[in-house]
């Protein structure tokens, strides 16, 4: 199976938008790249971004292994997925919007009913709610994989709470840090201005009632969840209060956070926090992360939270596998963005031909995340594959299955050197009710184990930064129209 490798052939001549960086890192002595490696791990260690590997003895979170050879996307690349990206998450939330609505698309026969109400995700509390501009998932980070120059397909969509955007500004700080100079010849998009792009979408998203200048605050459910970091680094970068439940209480169905100055209305929460655990009147009662009356004030429309209650019926990976129909369905065009071909278990052919085929597939639980709850068939002993088709027998409406794709690669600096690594994308789509805003590049994640496909880091992943740059030729072009202009 060939393996597309984004930078080019190793020792051969790579391609025009890795020209420079191939130039200065093939030039760079092995000191020199120690030492921008020992940099880039300082760096982390002191802004604290940490991660736990789950099953790991000695139990201790670690610095986000990253990479300092940054992944590249072309203008022209960006363009097509971007454009592909919008118009996915609009067909995702008039999907989401439509679940809890009139189900057209159920009526019509291209989503089976129970695949929905089965879901556990899906909350019957928000049936017939209509949040702020129809829209329920406003952060969506929709997970991609490349396998060719030209074939990009998308692996998952993450409706509910997807995280990661922190390492992606850290990410590109670090390399500006350590890397000026290619930064100063090469025109790479910027990615900074998230923040202020996320505050404008969470303020366009203030419920009719809200405040002239809508206050905005992240939920966290605390210093102990694995996120927190994130949590608190995107409350500072926005300039918003960072708070847990028990800052908040609700009066008259209004929302207010407790301050040194007395209540202040609340009109929008980025939250962090499960569906099951917002509400303790409403969902678990045993939850002490929640507010109490969040829901009565979310319903009355007092209050906006991003995203909505429920998205996550979107993020199931068997509704995944009907994407391109919904896409078709909600838009009237053929999907952008290609879907990585799936058998359903639940049906008998596909559960067939998955039981006939464990050993050249990926089956993954529909509900499962985090690269947990699945089998690389190609990687697994016969052993792993038998005890994994009972479960599949047992359950099988709880697997999907995908054929093992030739994930492209991208060169890292491991311990035997610079050598090849599988590599995925989470672009990040910000939707208000003004309009989409969406950064160029995402997060890169690396499967830094060789061979592998898992690019989670609670198994072991690192990630790189994305760099999206116009091709050499544009850059050319561009330059010399400058210097003529200049000169004339």
């Amino acid at each position: 199976m060939a393996i597309f490798d984004e930078m080019g052939a190793p020792g051969g001549t790579p391609r025009d938008i890795y020209t420079e960086v191939a130039r200065w890192f093939s030039a760079a002595s092995p000191e020199l790249i120690a030492s921008r490696k020992a940099e880039a791990e300082a760096f982390f260690r002191r802004i604290g971004i940490t991660f736990a590997v789950y099953g790991d003895e000695a139990g201790a979170e670690r610095i986000i292994p990253f990479d300092i050879l940054p992944r590249i996307l072309s203008g022209g690349e960006w363009k097509k997925l971007s454009a592909g990206l919008e118009q996915r998450v609009k067909a995702l939330n008039m999907f989401i919007a439509d679940v809890y609505g009139a189900q057209e698309i159920v009526r019509a026969g291209v989503v089976p009913e129970d695949l929905i109400l089965s879901n556990p995700a899906f909350r019957p509390e928000m049936t017939r709610i209509k949040p702020t501009a129809g829209l329920f998932t406003h952060i969506a980070g929709i997970d991609m994989v490349r396998t060719g120059p030209d074939e990009f397909f998308v692996l998952e969509d993450n409706a509910r709470t997807p995280s990661g955007v922190s390492y992606m500004l850290e990410n590109r700080e670090a390399m500006i840090r350590l890397f000026p100079d290619l930064f100063s010849q090469l025109r790479i998009k910027p990615v900074d201005q998230y923040p202020d792009e996320l505050l404008a979408t969470l303020r366009s998203l203030a419920p009719k009632t809200a405040s002239r200048e809508p206050n905005v605050v992240v939920l966290t459910p605390g210093p102990y969840n694995s996120a927190y970091y994130e949590h608190s680094f995107l409350a500072d970068r926005m300039g918003v209060e960072l708070v847990e439940g028990r800052d908040l209480f609700v009066r008259s169905n209004i929302v207010f956070m407790r301050t040194t100055e007395g209540p202040k209305r609340v009109d929008v929460i980025y939250r962090r926090i499960d569906d099951e655990f917002l509400d303790p009147l409403v969902f678990r009662p045993d939850s002490a992360l929640g507010v109490p009356g969040l829901m009565s004030a979310y319903k009355a429309g007092n209050v906006t939270l991003t995203n909505a209650v429920g998205t996550g019926v979107a993020d199931d990976k068997a509704i995944y596998s009907y994407m391109p129909e919904i896409v078709k369905f909600y838009t009237g065009e053929d999907a952008k963005l290609k879907n990585v071909p799936t058998w359903r278990c639940r049906e008998a052919s596909s559960l067939s031909h998955v039981l006939a085929n464990l050993g050249e597939l990926v089956v993954k639980e529909v509900n499962g995340s985090g690269g947990y709850g699945m089998l690389v068939g190609p990687h697994a002993t016969k052993a792993q594959r038998a005890d994994f088709a009972e479960k599949i027998k047992a359950h099988p409406e709880n697997y999907i299955a995908q054929p093992t794709l030739a994930l492209s690669t991208v060169p890292c600096f491991v311990e035997e050197g610079l050598a090849p690594r599988h590599v995925d994308l989470r672009p990040f789509v910000l939707t208000g009710a003004d309009k989409v805003r969406i950064v160029p590049g995402g997060l890169t994640r690396v499967a830094l184990k060789k061979g592998s496909l898992v690019v989670n880091s609670s198994q072991g992943g690192g990630t790189k930064d994305t760099w999206v740059i116009d091709d050499l030729a544009s850059q050319t072009q561009s330059q010399s129209s400058a210097s003529t202009s200049a000169a004339a």
